[in-house]
């Protein structure tokens, strides 16, 4: 989903719900106009107040029939012939349901000339607004702004087709990055060198003579390294769980999704994470303060776990495979974090995996193991809920060491951003093995709904709540 695809999607509602009811206002200057009353007298009392008040519930209804037409998808590729007939099927859904409200509440309009031309005005403003935009989104694709820079993989008729219209045609919104005739393990080990050093967003397959094997280690290549993929219609013979089936330029293709966190989930759940985390800082300011103050009076060194031993800074593995900066509440003695590996390393219990966690580990401190107890340490993550660099739900956040030994299917965990807690925490916290724990991250990355979100924050406090051993 690219940034610039988002904006004018978010864009859109309050633009729609401006022009509902600027239709609504010109229905009714129009019908209570000099011009018009000398057609028709006005022979019924709406005040404009009342009339505007009224106004602002259908625009809200007309939002929602909007919405269930899936005019808010996050594409800037779709044809504007196709937004326009949503606009009108969804205009005259709302037209159907106000003339049923009429029916049994007949003062709330009296005049079926403004709710008709109302209707009329609300498909005309918002579908030439619809163009604007569109036009807008068109032009910016001149400069690189929402550009889709794509790999072809193909040696077919429709590969040479999607290439040569690709470069003639940028209204599209596709640039050809890169061309691969087959995708062997040659071609695999290539592609892998080019993404290291280019911008890539989505990888398509256009051509059906690709072998099996080749298929199967392209949507691998594809989901290990989170791009989009897509492939011409009836050429995948694996069986994929989402998958949206879209035209370009008469070639229907298919996209699979990795995710609902994509699109409007992932819009949803940013705001979300904004609101929650923002009255979470408030509510546990005072335990904040509090375990400022306790870690200070209890040992020496910083109050936070931002710096290394060697005074880099601390970083986790986030969205994508990329390293953000990182830091909580310093629970262990300063200076002791590399001893895990080394004077330590006899005493790790998470041998099943990449991870780390050491049984009665000599660097806790008194306050340490208090707050580790009760994840009191982890608060400071909100901040970082709230800067965008984490989510109040999602993956552990895992150390680029950890990272670095990951299966290419563990991979999978970094599709989405890490959370301060998960279904893995809410289902075990940290005793689950490693494996265990990748299958329920997995299991909420392709699963995920706001519902899951909300379910899994209510559940957390229980699992804090449950006894375990201080890591």
């Amino acid at each position: 989903m690219k940034r610039s695809e988002s904006f004018f999607s978010v864009l859109l509602v309050p633009l729609d719900f401006f022009l509902i009811i600027l239709a609504a206002i010109s229905s009714y200057k129009i019908r209570f106009s000099n011009s018009w009353l000398d057609i028709r007298p006005v022979i019924f009392n709406l005040p404009f107040d009342e009339y505007l008040r009224s106004s602002f519930y259908v625009a809200i209804l007309c939002l929602l029939i909007f919405i269930l037409a899936g005019l808010y998808q996050v594409k800037s590729t779709k044809q504007i012939t196709q937004e326009l007939q949503k606009i009108f099927f969804a205009s005259s859904t709302g037209l159907a349901l106000i003339a049923i409200i009429i029916f049994f509440q007949r003062d709330l309009f009296d005049s079926r000339f403004i709710v008709l031309v109302a209707y009329v005005l609300t498909f005309v403003y918002v579908g030439l607004a619809r163009i604007l935009v569109r036009r807008l989104q068109r032009y910016l694709l001149k400069y690189g702004i929402g550009v889709h820079y794509v790999v072809l993989v193909g040696n077919s008729k429709t590969t040479e087709y999607f290439l040569s219209e690709f470069s003639a045609n940028k209204k599209f919104g596709f640039q050809v990055a890169k061309r691969l005739r087959d995708f062997s393990l040659e071609s695999s080990k290539e592609l892998f060198e080019f993404i290291a050093e280019n911008k890539v967003d989505e990888i398509i397959q256009a051509d059906p003579n690709l072998s099996k094997a080749e298929t199967l280690r392209l949507y691998d290549f594809a989901t290990d390294n989170h791009i989009i993929y897509k492939y011409v219609a009836d050429l995948l013979e694996v069986k994929v769980l989402r998958s949206e089936v879209a035209e370009v330029m008469g070639v229907p293709i298919v996209e699979v999704k990795r995710t609902t966190l994509e699109g409007w989930g992932k819009i949803w759940k940013r705001i979300f994470d904004i609101v929650v985390s923002s009255l979470m800082i408030i509510i546990f300011s005072p335990i904040i303060i509090l375990t400022i103050l306790a870690i200070w009076l209890d040992s020496k060194g910083p109050i936070f776990f931002s710096r290394r031993d060697n005074g880099s800074p601390v970083t986790r593995i986030g969205e994508g495979g990329k390293p953000f900066r990182y830091f909580k509440f310093r629970s262990m003695v300063p200076n002791t974090d590399s001893m895990r590996y080394k004077e330590l390393a006899d005493r790790n219990l998470r041998s099943d995996g990449p991870m780390v966690k050491i049984k009665d580990d000599p660097r806790v401190t008194r306050v340490g193991k208090f707050i580790r107890r009760w994840s009191i340490d982890e608060l400071p993550e909100l901040f970082l809920v709230f800067s965008g660099r984490m989510s109040l739900v999602g993956p552990r956040p895992h150390l680029p060491e950890e990272v670095a030994k990951y299966e290419n299917y563990h991979r999978k965990t970094l599709s989405v951003k890490p959370g301060i807690t998960g279904l893995a925490q809410v289902s075990g916290r940290s005793d689950l093995a490693f494996e265990e724990e990748v299958k329920l991250d997995v299991y909420y990355i392709e699963n995920w709904s706001l519902m899951l979100d909300i379910s899994i924050l209510f559940r957390t406090p229980l699992a804090v709540f449950k006894h375990r051993e201080v890591e």
